[in-house]
């Protein structure tokens, strides 16, 4: 871990990541690539310290109340924050200036927080996403080898709902010839289903491989599936969309469920719900 002093801290999308890096450890990561430019080793977590500060200033200024959103690249809850606190700091100052909040992990730590996202919620909305890709305990720990399992993550996203805090489901990546699977798939649903998730994100059922990322996927295939790496190669060559040969019909499973059980799957709809503000109406609803 290392600290530097950055020069802002929110994205035109009012999108922020306090932390760079993660230590998280999942084979498939996409924040690995080289073009996002990392300067230092990836398990070696960069801290923005005047992160706070700049978000406080930001949003003194702001004239228009907005959702603000991080975990995109790294997630705001890796094990440091346990003691750094630096996410929980960002909360209190959007809480303070009345915006609403959106994180997305696969830590079940975010319940730390619990009591924080309620109070959020009651001036303005507060939104967990969490990214779910393997219903397997034991696999999940071979491919998300230092994050909170798949079912902690799924008892997160229950006592979130019970607590009214909406929540959106990441259902990626689906790794071929390893997770790509019906029973995987349908096993996530459920807990989708059990846990009241309002909506859920799935580009496809396949991966993301460039330079970078590639090389440490391939280096834990060799050492987890003996032999996997060269049926890689031999599908897909060097190809950045790695299409799974079951997508069509598990992408139609999904929104089945979806459909069946009024979940948003619909990516514009879900995008949008994720970055509206709410109205006053809105608000007073959530308390109906």
């Amino acid at each position: 871990m290392h600290y530097k002093t950055v020069k802002g801290i929110l994205s035109k999308r009012n999108s922020m990541n306090i932390y760079r890096g993660c230590t998280h450890g999942c084979i498939y990561c996409d924040s690995r690539s080289d073009c996002y430019n990392m300067d230092h080793d990836f398990e070696d977590i960069e801290v923005k310290e005047n992160a706070i500060e700049l978000l406080e200033q930001k949003l003194k200024t702001k004239k228009k109340k907005v959702m603000i959103g991080t975990g995109s690249m790294s997630d705001p809850y890796m094990p440091l924050e346990k003691t750094l606190s630096m996410t929980r700091k960002a909360l209190e100052v959007i809480h303070r200036f009345g915006f609403g909040a959106t994180v997305l992990t696969k830590s079940d730590l975010v319940l730390r927080d619990l009591s924080l996202y309620k109070q959020i919620n009651q001036k303005a909305k507060a939104i967990v996403q969490m990214t779910l890709t393997t219903y397997d305990e034991d696999l999940c720990k071979v491919l998300e080898p230092h994050v909170s399992t798949t079912y902690a993550r799924f008892q997160a996203l229950k006592i979130l709902s019970d607590h009214q805090i909406d929540t959106v489901v990441w259902l990626d990546p689906f790794l071929p010839f390893i997770n790509d699977t019906f029973d995987n798939v349908e096993g996530l649903m459920k807990y989708c289903i059990e846990a009241k998730v309002k909506g859920i994100i799935c580009f496809g059922i396949g991966l993301t491989l460039r330079a970078g990322n590639r090389a440490f996927f391939y280096q834990h295939l060799d050492q987890y599936f003996p032999g996997l790496k060269e049926k890689y190669i031999q599908t897909y060559g060097l190809r950045y969309e790695i299409k799974s040969k079951h997508h069509d019909g598990l992408m139609a499973y999904i929104k089945q469920v979806c459909e069946a059980h009024n979940i948003m799957f619909d990516l514009d709809e879900v995008f949008a719900y994720l970055a509206r503000f709410p109205s006053k109406d809105e608000q007073l609803k959530l308390f109906d």
